[in-house]
């Protein structure tokens, strides 16, 4: 049996080069040796602000979407309770005691006439402040004469009666204006009047108002004809039409 010759741990010489192993484990001075790259610590990253804004953002935007979906839920209940629906006007008479020009060509005028005002719903109540009222001719819009309706309060399944006196004396009308009355009062098929009552509402939902909002009526088709003595004549109002412009809000419902 041979044996085996192993390496001498010795450092082997060639001439004048001396190659030696390294030591092992490796020294303090081969670790932090000069040829080692120096360790710098890197910066912690801070949170830029565009990912902070996008993220409130985010969350006002969740929160608003909430909100009104809350919101509209509420609102379907209470639609679906009440059937809030407008109320409704027509012309029930209307006499007109004076309607001409003096000498001095002043427009004259004392109107009477009635409106029946209903309110359909079975659990809201329609409370009004004092209506303006306005006279016009229906075709050229000349205004004969103003009046005011006090304010009151449009209970349930309510009907209620408007009087009301429209008055004028010594009304000066421009030129062409007074021109057109004159001409239109002498006309044989009657004088075609418009009346608009304009004021402003809230509604009353058991112990729930709404904001205040702006009604206006428009009634038209009125047909009359001018007195020639001092007995009043009494309009045809068969064919007056009234429409109701009114926009109440509950949430996301307008009627």
């Amino acid at each position: 049996m041979t044996d085996r010759v192993y390496p001498s741990t010795k450092p082997a010489t060639n001439g004048t080069t001396t190659i030696t192993n390294p030591s092992f484990p490796a020294t303090k001075a081969q670790l932090y040796g000069a040829n080692r790259p120096a360790y710098r610590p890197q910066p912690q990253r801070k949170r830029s602000r565009r990912s902070c804004w996008c993220a409130c953002c985010l969350w006002v935007t969740l929160i608003i979407f909430i909100l009104l979906v809350l919101v509209a839920i509420a609102g379907a209940i209470i639609y679906v309770i009440y059937r809030p629906q407008r109320p409704t006007f027509s012309v029930s008479g209307l006499k007109v005691s004076s309607l001409n020009f003096t000498s001095s060509s002043q427009l004259t005028t004392n109107i009477n006439f009635n409106i029946t005002a209903r309110n359909p719903n079975k659990k809201l109540v329609y409370i009004y402040n004092p209506v303006t009222i306005s006279v016009t001719t229906e075709k050229e819009d000349i205004l004969i004469g103003n009046g005011l309706l006090p304010s009151f309060v449009h209970g349930t399944k309510n009907t209620t009666l408007l009087k009301a006196t429209i008055t004028s004396s010594g009304q000066q009308l421009d030129d062409i204006p007074s021109s057109q009355l004159k001409t239109a009062l002498k006309s044989k098929n009657g004088l075609g009047l418009k009346i608009e009552l304009e004021t402003k509402v809230k509604l009353k939902m058991g112990g729930l108002k709404t904001p205040k909002v702006g009604i206006r009526v428009s009634c038209e088709g009125i047909k009359v004809t001018v007195p020639s003595g001092k007995t009043a004549t009494t309009a045809s109002v068969s064919n007056a039409k009234c429409k109701v412009d009114l926009r109440i809000k509950i949430w996301k419902w307008t009627f």
